[in-house]
């Protein structure tokens, strides 16, 4: 999908990171904005993305290096109901971390399992996952951040 399109979505998650945090999204430095975005949906060496606020919450944006990780196409993984991330066995313990998120705004340092479009487990590490906000600074979803990779956590080259 063209990064244009998604531009609106990565500057709310970038919003609502720095709210909770004081700061961005992890990127290199020398990016200028409109490039930092880009890197943020192309580039970033961790998993980006966020759900909607519903009752069963439905994904609504996705980073290239989390399509990477699920093996979904993006036109099939917006719109897919989040729980659907985690196994049967797993969702539990995730649904208590969105209520966390919920009750404190954001949740960091987690690892856990998750799956991909096979039904087969990965492992999802330094995850952050925070309160998406509207132009309001109402609720209006969660979004996550994890790294793939143990041995890469922060490296953003």
């Amino acid at each position: 999908m063209c990064v244009s399109r998604q531009e609106p979505l990565i500057q709310v998650l970038d919003a609502a990171y720095r709210h909770w945090t004081g700061q961005g999204l992890p990127a290199p430095a020398h990016l200028d904005p409109q490039q930092r975005l880009d890197w943020l949906h192309t580039q970033a060496p961790y998993s980006l993305l966020a759900h909607d606020g519903a009752a069963d919450p439905c994904f609504t944006y996705v980073n290239e290096c989390a399509l990477q990780c699920f093996k979904y196409p993006r036109e099939r993984f917006i719109g897919m109901p989040s729980r659907f991330s985690a196994s049967e066995l797993d969702r539990a313990a995730r649904q208590a971390l969105l209520e966390q998120v919920s009750a404190h705004g954001i949740a960091e340092g987690y690892s856990s399992w998750r799956v991909d479009a096979h039904n087969q487990p990965f492992m999802i590490y330094a995850g952050v996952v925070w309160t998406l906000l509207d132009a309001a600074d109402r609720p209006c979803g969660q979004a996550a951040l994890f790294w793939p990779d143990r041995q890469r956590i922060g490296v953003l080259a």
